[in-house]
């Protein structure tokens, strides 16, 4: 009988993985991140929720051109029970027997939490993991300056807590070098003077705002850098308050909106209004400086014109997915888009509906390399990002290099299914693009940074977005 059956099955399962495990030997893996302890936090997170066993590296060590580090990597030896889930989550597939698929072919975690990922041995395993905690935060006190990088996930969470309280914040535009360390584009520079706090209670805040978020700002005395400009330089652009308006309601997608939703009310305690698209018409907008539109089919006429003028005054407008339709067809944004023109030959009409989902992109991962001197890739330490996507919307790159900060690689294929004339169409395309209208900005992203909450891996470039627009 079928009970029977089952359980026959299940104990083959897993008597199989267990000698396919002792096979592994000294076989790990490792992954991690050298400035953002929390993603790499999250990651093993759930490889512990589904009992994988993991363990620290026992030191700093460089692989494939790739730095772990101690504290910001872990090791996971693949010879243990849980060995083909392992697996299975770190797959990386590009060949398929079929064309079709219900849904998402590829979730590679290293790619969704864009963490740095090597094979390696246990040779370089410390200690097993039994409890894990997140990296502790907090700051020194100082009478002059804070700084906080902003490479770790959670800085989005502080800085809003900053601005939030009227405090004043600002980025820096480029790099430069104080105390023998090298900060990157996109530090926050925290003034002690001319705030309405004073000196300790400011301390006492950001050290809080610290703790809370495990990230850690440096306090320092003085703005004078050997290297690179000064604190004070006007390289430093002072950073406004987000007040964020998210549409929601009929035309909107409801799996986007809400994903965009959970990211700022879950992980960054970041005010949010759903503003529904039938109240478009009585809203009063100037009370937000963004508004975002999740993948959208259609938006009326007045609402676009009132939408309009809200970023002529001065507004950041971010569309995700089908929206950027949307933004080309209302002429809010210009750019070109590539065509990627197939013809069936030789597909009888019974092969129609198998031909053309085929040409579906059902979910894949894309690379992508990016200019990390701009706003939207703040954060970021490495030249090359992985995305997600499930649409075929393909935008041209612009003629200046510098208006193209996230652009396609010539294979961009990292895993997944994707038809081979749609691969030769999405290479070397943008999926984002800037433009200034008026006195605001519209900002366009193809592909989904928020996918069904897990991909945290580019999350940060809707943050940038939120925070860095009047800077692009």
């Amino acid at each position: 009988n079928m009970r029977v059956k089952i359980l026959d099955y299940q104990r083959s399962f897993f008597s199989n993985a267990r000698n396919e495990a002792s096979r592994q030997g000294n076989k790990a893996i490792v992954f991690g991140s050298e400035k953002d302890a929390a993603r790499t936090f999250h990651l093993a997170e759930i490889l512990k929720r589904h009992k994988i066993t993991i363990h620290e590296v026992s030191r700093d060590f460089s692989t494939n051109g790739k730095n772990f580090k101690k504290g910001y990597s872990y090791v996971v030896p693949k010879n243990q029970r849980n060995t083909r889930l392992i697996n299975a989550m770190f797959d990386v597939r590009t060949t398929f027997t079929d064309s079709l698929f219900y849904d998402v072919s590829a979730w590679t975690f290293n790619h969704a939490f864009n963490v740095d990922f090597a094979e390696t041995t246990t040779s370089n395993a410390g200690a097993e993991i039994a409890d894990l905690q997140p990296k502790s935060g907090g700051t020194e006190r100082s009478n002059y300056a804070y700084l906080m990088e902003w490479h770790e996930y959670y800085t989005p969470k502080i800085l809003y807590q900053i601005l939030n309280r009227g405090l004043r914040a600002k980025v820096a535009m480029k790099k430069f070098n104080l105390n023998g360390k090298q900060y990157d584009y996109g530090t926050i520079l925290i003034p002690v003077q001319n705030q309405k706090k004073d000196a300790q209670t400011l301390h006492t805040l950001l050290d809080n705002l610290a703790k809370e978020s495990h990230v850690k700002l440096d306090a320092v005395g003085t703005g004078l850098t050997p290297q690179g400009i000064d604190l004070g330089s006007n390289n430093f652009r002072a950073l406004k308050m987000p007040k964020v308006a998210l549409l929601v309601g009929n035309g909107i997608r409801s799996y986007d909106a809400g994903e965009i939703w959970h990211l700022f009310d879950q992980r960054f305690n970041i005010t949010v209004t759903k503003l529904d698209t039938k109240s478009i018409s009585r809203a009063d907008l100037s009370r937000y400086t963004t508004i975002i539109v999740p993948s959208t089919s259609r938006l009326g006429d007045s609402e676009t014109k009132k939408i309009e003028k809200w970023v002529n005054e001065g507004g950041t407008l971010i569309a995700y997915r089908s929206a950027v339709n949307w933004l080309k067809n209302k002429k809010l944004l210009e750019f070109e888009t590539k065509k990627s023109d197939i013809k069936a030959k030789n597909v009888t009409f019974e092969q129609r509906g198998d031909f053309n989902g085929a040409q579906v992109i059902g979910g894949a991962i894309f690379e992508a390399e990016i200019d990390r001197s701009h706003p939207i890739n703040f954060g970021y330490t490495n030249d090359k990002i992985a995305l997600f996507r499930n649409n075929t919307i393909f935008i041209k790159p612009d003629k200046d290099s510098y208006d193209n900060p996230i652009k396609y690689t010539k294979n961009p294929l990292l895993s997944g299914y994707i038809s081979k004339p749609k691969l030769d169409s999405l290479a070397g395309t943008v999926p984002f693009k800037v433009g200034r209208k008026g006195s605001g900005r519209v900002i366009a992203f193809t592909d989904n940074t928020n996918f069904r909450a897990f991909w945290y891996g580019t999350n940060k470039l809707l943050m940038n977005a939120i925070f860095f627009a009047r800077q692009m």
